[in-house]
This record gives C-alpha cells, sequence and structure tokens, in this order.
C-alpha cells in the first residue's frame, strides 16, 4: 500500500458521522437497559454500556469529518 492509499482508507475508516451514530446507540442501548423491569442482568449492565457510550463519544468527537 501507498502511503497516500494508507491515509485515504484511514480517513474513510476514522470518519465521524458513523462512529457518531454507533457511539449513540450504545448510550440509548444502555439508557433502555436501565429502564426495562424484566431482566437483572441488562439492569446490571446498563452503567458500563452506557459509559462505553459517552467514552466512545468523546473519542469520536475528535475525528475529522
Amino acid at each position: 500500500m501507498t502511503p497516500q492509499s494508507e491515509r485515504s482508507f484511514l480517513s474513510r475508516l476514522f470518519r465521524r458521522g458513523p462512529w457518531e451514530t454507533i457511539a449513540t446507540l450504545f448510550i440509548a442501548a444502555g439508557v433502555l437497559m436501565l429502564l426495562q423491569p424484566f431482566a437483572m442482568v441488562l439492569y446490571t449492565m446498563s452503567f458500563i454500556t452506557t459509559l462505553i457510550g459517552v467514552v466512545l463519544f468523546v473519542i469520536v468527537t475528535k475525528f475529522p469529518e
């Protein structure tokens, strides 16, 4: 791979839009897991899921558009 094509590949891989969507879905899933009354294991994992989403979102906001 040439340096230019490698840079192009990485810039396509680390675009902000799709990663922001993934991070937002993690946050939403964590909140839904927190609010559901059915499974204790989902409630237990909700904080970790929300935390992963928030950390991912903070990191992703540094990516180029």
